[in-house]
């Protein structure tokens, strides 16, 4: 019988296949961030996949919420939910995504589908998985990765705004008037 834990690592691995597949058809790009820029986001995020690749070296050890099963698999539902946001998010964006902050030759500004709803999609749809494995984990460091991979996301769509406010100096503002950032509705 399938376990929850092993249902999470299916869904991360499904990811990085799906992201290395998707990646071989993007447009090339027009403009890169500096080094700097890209080391200030990519630091929290990688340091936050080591906490979370290793939940077992928690200091504290002990379990977040009780050990139930049932929230074991409410966090493997929730990261196949986040599993399919992604899909859907890097499907819309099409050649237009890139892993770094980059504007792309032809770069199209993408408003339908999940970007309708929000700015940043993927990240959200990332962060709905890494919620869902830090249930299931069930240990503390596996909330401070969560909170690391925030602090990543966070700054790198800061500098993606940025970048497309540059870029789509009338429709982006507007874009961004009428959506929220990472959760519908909310934030």
């Amino acid at each position: 019988m399938m376990r929850p834990e092993h249902l999470i690592a299916a869904c991360w691995i499904l990811f990085v296949l799906y992201w290395m597949i998707s990646a071989r058809s993007i447009k090339p790009a027009a403009e890169r961030q500096s080094r700097a820029a890209m080391l200030a986001h990519k630091l929290p995020v990688c340091l936050g996949a080591i906490l979370m690749l290793v939940p077992r070296a928690d200091p504290f050890g002990t379990p977040i919420i009780p050990d139930a099963a049932s929230a074991k698999w409410l966090g493997a539902f929730i990261c196949v939910l986040g599993l399919l946001g992604a899909f859907w998010s890097r499907k819309i964006l099409a050649d237009n995504w890139s892993n770094d902050v980059e504007f792309k030759q032809g770069h199209q500004l993408i408003e339908s589908g999940p970007y309708h709803f929000v700015r940043h999609p993927i990240y959200s749809s990332i962060l709905l998985m890494l919620f869902g494995a830090a249930l299931t984990v069930n240990r503390f460091i596996s909330l401070a990765s969560l909170v690391l991979f925030f602090a990543g996301f966070f700054i790198k769509l800061k500098q993606e705004e940025r970048l497309l406010l540059r870029h789509f100096p009338a429709g982006y503002p507007a874009y961004k008037a009428r959506t929220k950032m990472l959760l519908p509705f909310v934030f």
